[in-house]
C-alpha cells in the first residue's frame, strides 16, 4: 500500500490507523466507565448526606442551649456545646434504668432467640421428618396475623398468671424464635447441599454435633444479618412495653424516652430529649459495626449463584 493509500485510509478512521481501533474503544470504555463512577460517587454522596443530617442535627441540638434551638436563623454548631445536657440527662431522668431494661430484653431476646432459630431453620431444612413443609407453612401463616390482633389474648394471659408489669412477656415468648429469621435461615440453609449432611452423619457425626460443627459455621453470615434487624426491631419496639410495663423504673428505654417527651416538651427542653435519642441510637451503631463484616457477606451470598 502506497503512503498515498495509507492517508486515506487514516482519514477514513478517523485519524488512526485500523490498528488502532481496539485502543480506541478501549479508551472510550474507560472513559465512559469514568463518567459513570463519577455519577454514582455524587448520588451516593448526596444520599449518605441526607441520611446522615438528621443524625448530626440530633447530636447538635443536644448541645445547643434552649434560646439556640429556636434561633432563626438555625444555629448549626452551638457557640459553646452544654455538655451538662449529659450529666442532667442521667441525674433527672429514668434513663439509667430505661436503658437496663432495654438491654436486657434486647440481648436475652436476640441471644437465645437467635440460637433457637437456628436450630428450627436447620430441622425444617436439613433434617428428615413427617409434615416438614406443612409445619414450616404453618409458621408462615404466622406472619398474617399482626400483632394488635393478639394484644387483648395476650394480655388477659399475662395477667392471669402475674406477668404484667414484668419483663418477662417481652422476653419468654419471643426466645421461642422469630418467624421470619426462621424463614431466612432455612431459605439460606437450602443451599448447602445434602451430600455435607449425609457425608457427616456416614462419619458417626450426631445431628448436634453436626449443627454445632458444620451448619453454624456455614448460616454464620445470615445469622448476622438477621441478629442485627432483629435487635434493631426489639430495641425500638414501643407498642409491647406501653402495654405491659407500667412502673416507670421497669420501662424500656423507648417508653422512658416518650414520656421524656411529654414532660420536657411542655419545658422546650429539646436538648435533653435530643441527648436522650442519641443515647438510645448508640447501641444499635455499635451492633452495627461489629457485624459489619458479617452482613456485608451475607448480602454478596444472597446474591450469588452456584
Amino acid at each position: 500500500m502506497t503512503t498515498t493509500q495509507t492517508e486515506q485510509t487514516s482519514a477514513l478512521n478517523g485519524g488512526f490507523p485500523p490498528a488502532s481501533r481496539p485502543v480506541r474503544r478501549k479508551l472510550g470504555r474507560q472513559a465512559t466507565t469514568r463518567i459513570a463512577d463519577g455519577v454514582t460517587f455524587a448520588v451516593l454522596a448526596v444520599g449518605a448526606i441526607v441520611m446522615i443530617a438528621p443524625l448530626l442535627w440530633m447530636v447538635s441540638t443536644s448541645l445547643k442551649t434552649k434560646i439556640e434551638v429556636f434561633a432563626l436563623p438555625p444555629v448549626w454548631i452551638p457557640e459553646v456545646p452544654q455538655w451538662d445536657t449529659y450529666v442532667r440527662m442521667w441525674e433527672d431522668s429514668l434513663i439509667l434504668s430505661g436503658f437496663q431494661n432495654s438491654i436486657i430484653v434486647s440481648l436475652t431476646v436476640t441471644v437465645i432467640g437467635t440460637f433457637t432459630c437456628a436450630l428450627a431453620a436447620f430441622a425444617l431444612a436439613k433434617m428428615r421428618m413427617p409434615f416438614r413443609n406443612a409445619i414450616f407453612i404453618g409458621l408462615l401463616s404466622g406472619i398474617m396475623i399482626p400483632f394488635p390482633t393478639l394484644m387483648i389474648p395476650q394480655f388477659v394471659m399475662f395477667s392471669k398468671i402475674g406477668w404484667v408489669d414484668t419483663l418477662l412477656p417481652l422476653i419468654v415468648p419471643a426466645i421461642f424464635g422469630n418467624i421470619v429469621m426462621i424463614f431466612f435461615l432455612r431459605q439460606y440453609l437450602e443451599n448447602v447441599p445434602n451430600s455435607i449432611v449425609e457425608a457427616a452423619k456416614i462419619d458417626g457425626a450426631s445431628y448436634w454435633q453436626i449443627f454445632w460443627r458444620l451448619i453454624l459455621p456455614i448460616i454464620r453470615p445470615a445469622v448476622a444479618a438477621q441478629f442485627i434487624l432483629w435487635f434493631m426491631a426489639v430495641w425500638n419496639d414501643y407498642l409491647a412495653p406501653i402495654l405491659y410495663l407500667n412502673t416507670p423504673e421497669r420501662q424500656t428505654l423507648q417508653v422512658v424516652i416518650a414520656n421524656m417527651n411529654v414532660q420536657y416538651a411542655t419545658q422546650r427542653d429539646y436538648p435533653l430529649i435530643m441527648g436522650a435519642s442519641f443515647v438510645a441510637l448508640l447501641p444499635i451503631l455499635v451492633v452495627f459495626l461489629v457485624f459489619q463484616r458479617q452482613i456485608v457477606e451475607s448480602v454478596a451470598l444472597t446474591g450469588s449463584k452456584g
